[in-house]
Order: C-alpha cells, then structure tokens, then sequence
C-alpha cells in the first residue's frame, strides 16, 4: 500500500515520504480498514516533529514511534479479525487512533480496534467524516465535561475559526447555550454560518478587556494568558484550555493550583480521548445536522507534508482533508 512515512522527527517536509509499504494484517481483535480520507491535525505535528523539536539536536538522537502519522481516518471495513462483532467487512466507519503498531491514517489501509471506530453518518462523505473525530471530540469533551456546559449560559469559543473552535461553536448551541465566537475578519461571517449568537473580531475588540462576562470560555486557540481568560469569567465560571502553543498549556498547567484556591472561577486543561459513546453522539448530531464540518482544503495524500504545513500557518478555516483515491475508485471517496 502507499502510505506517508516518518523516517525521522524533523519539519514535515524535510523527513515526510511517500513510500510503498506492506500492508498491515489485522490480529484476531483488531479490524483492517480501507482509507478514503483522512485529516490534519495539531497532534499530528507533534507526532511527526518528535517530543524535543523545540530542541532541534536533542531530537535527532530519537526516532519516530508513528512511522504513519494521521490520527482521523474514514472508510471502509475490509477484513475483521474473528474476535470482531461490531463490525463485518464492506462497513463504512470513521474513528481516530495511533495504534501498537505504529499506523495512523495518512496511508490506503490502517489496522485499528473496533473501539476506535464508529458507523459513518449517512449524510457524510468520507472526506467530511474523516473530518469530525479528534477535533469534535475534543470541542465535546471540553464543553460537556470539563466545562460542565448547560443551556442558557453565556458560552465563549476563542478561535472559532479553526478544526475544534467551527465544532465547538455548533456543540455548544446544540446544548442550548447563548454563543459568542472570536475570530479574524475574514471568517465572521462563517461564524455566524455555522450559528454564533455573536462575533468578535479579535483585530478590532480584545474580550478579556471588555465588560461583559461569560459562564464557560473555551479556548480553542487560547492567545491570551490564563488570568486575562479568568477575568473574562462569571463567578463560579470555567476557562477550558483546549490548544494554543505549549507555552499556554504549561502556563495552565502551573497555575491551575493556585488559581483554584482563589474565588471561584475555575481553570481546567485536558486531552480528549476518542470513545465510542462520543462518536457515536456526532454520528447522531452530524445526522441531525446539528452540527456540520467545515473544510477548508483537500489535499492528495502524496501531499500531507504541505497539508501539515499549511495547518501550522494558523490560517486554516475548518479542517484540512487529505484524500486517498484507490486508483478506478476515485468516486467512492466523495
């Protein structure tokens, strides 16, 4: 199979190949799944710069553990392992994982658990589903759990623009929550799109500087620093830091003790973890139409390192798909 492999850490376009590789067989408890979409994400960044890419020499010294990067994936069961009961090949699924073996989904074939894996919506394309899991998910966990959403609260998304803020936007008016979201110019009106109650420019108005307060601020694309976010808060509200650059997330990381000693407001950081339960509560909301992914730009697989560096521009409205045609079955990703 063709897949986008990780000889070393290094920047994606200096260490991404793309490089004929066997295909990977499915153990008794795992299910091999056909890809036709897969998509960009921060994680995948990370994975691919290595753990010390802040420290260029350090992390020559290690190598990848994902050789395959590309934590989403869509597509269809090929073959299962016996020990499989949710799932029979010709299935269509979508779902998100780093497996044992080292595969993600930037390749024409993964090996995954059935637990990592959910039906595909219906009303989706492969490309739109492979769209949704670690960047819903997230958007998901970090309202309902950690931000403890309810309806009629006053809920702000900074950087509602990008993968997780377009989701977060959509999930919390499906929880009946009064939306603000902060964005650049350009993707007001697609804010408003996707159904914010409210815009903010961030070029032309700083939030943390204004009056009015919120119950619950998650920050997406977290820019400002903890206390300013703390501020912005109701008493008794929460600020969930769900991205924005390491620097943010140690700063959340360290002060979250001591900030929760004083009042009431509360500071919460988290890494999502892909379920079941919670893809197959999008599968429902995507359904519904409740919520709808927003896409920015689809690249081939061949691709995935200008995909990769395109995301890390900070630019992207949405998500980045990549898309992985199987030669005469070009139509079945669409």
């Amino acid at each position: 199979m063709n897949a986008v492999v990780t000889r070393k850490y290094g920047p994606p376009l200096d260490v991404l190949q793309l490089r004929e590789v066997a295909t990977p067989e499915p153990t008794e408890a795992e299910v091999l799944v056909k890809l036709y979409a897969s998509s960009v994400n921060p994680l995948d960044g990370f994975t691919i710069r290595g753990p010390l890419f802040f420290v260029p020499s350090l992390g020559r010294l290690l190598r990848p553990t994902h050789k395959i990067a590309g934590a989403d994936y869509a597509g269809r069961i090929e073959s299962v392992g016996r020990d499989i009961k949710r799932f029979q090949p010709g299935d269509e699924v979508f779902g998100a994982s780093f497996t044992g073996k080292g595969q993600g989904g930037f390749a024409e074939y993964v090996c995954t658990q059935q637990d990592s894996l959910a039906p595909k919506p219906s009303n989706l394309s492969f490309e739109q589903a492979a769209a949704v899991p670690v960047a819903a998910i997230t958007a998901l966990q970090g309202l309902r759990d950690h931000g403890q959403i309810q309806p009629g609260q006053k809920v702000l998304i900074d950087g509602a623009s990008g993968g997780v803020g377009t989701f977060a936007v959509q999930i919390a008016k499906s929880f009946g929550a009064e939306v603000t979201a902060v964005c650049s110019p350009r993707n007001v009106d697609m804010a408003r799109s996707i159904g914010a109650d409210h815009v903010i420019d961030y070029t032309r108005e700083n939030f943390t500087l204004g009056g009015l307060r919120y119950d619950l601020i998650l920050g997406a694309n977290a820019h400002h620093s903890i206390l300013d976010y703390r501020r912005a808060l109701n008493q008794d509200g929460i600020f969930v830091w769900a991205g924005g650059g390491l620097a943010r997330m140690f700063q959340a990381i360290s002060l979250r003790p001591l900030l929760s000693l004083i009042g009431n407001k509360k500071v919460r950081f988290f890494i999502a973890k892909v379920n079941v339960t919670d893809l197959l509560l999008l599968k429902d909301l995507l359904e519904a139409r409740k919520i709808v992914p927003v896409i920015d730009r689809r690249y081939p697989l061949a691709e995935v390192a200008e995909a990769l560096c395109y995301r890390e521009e900070g630019h992207a409205q949405g998500k980045i798909v990549i898309t992985i045609p199987h030669g005469n079955e070009v139509d079945a990703a669409l």
